[in-house]
């Protein structure tokens, strides 16, 4: 299938499907006129790389997955990927912990001053 056809069946764009295929997550094959040539398992695979970038992860983190994370159904995690959730997981959690931490700060400090006028 070329990329228009690709990007309807996945919903990502062809901007991103072209840029998942520069990051080295996905393969094609030229035609003689040039255009890219995917074949049908690409499909989910686009759909995990979506999934996973909307969980957080990076393309840079995407790469190192083993392949089991692109072949199971979406509700799936392979246990080789599992780590790798519940890492990303831990790092929502401490950056929650910081914003909170920040906005405390801030309402305190708002509360305590009063705006300088002129």
């Amino acid at each position: 299938m070329n990329i228009g056809q690709l990007s309807r069946l996945s919903g990502a764009s062809a901007r991103s499907i072209r840029h998942y295929e520069k990051a080295g997550l996905l393969v094609s094959h030229r035609r003689n006129n040039g255009y890219r040539e995917f074949g049908p398992e690409v499909v989910l695979r686009v759909q995990h790389i979506v999934r996973m970038i909307r969980l957080g992860f990076s393309l840079e983190e995407i790469t190192t997955f083993p392949a089991c994370m692109f072949t199971s159904a979406s509700n799936v995690i392979c246990p080789q990927a599992f780590a790798a959730h519940q890492e990303k997981l831990s790092d929502i959690e401490r950056q929650l912990a910081e914003l909170e931490s920040r906005r405390v700060r801030l309402l305190e400090t708002l509360k305590d001053a009063s705006p300088q006028r002129g």
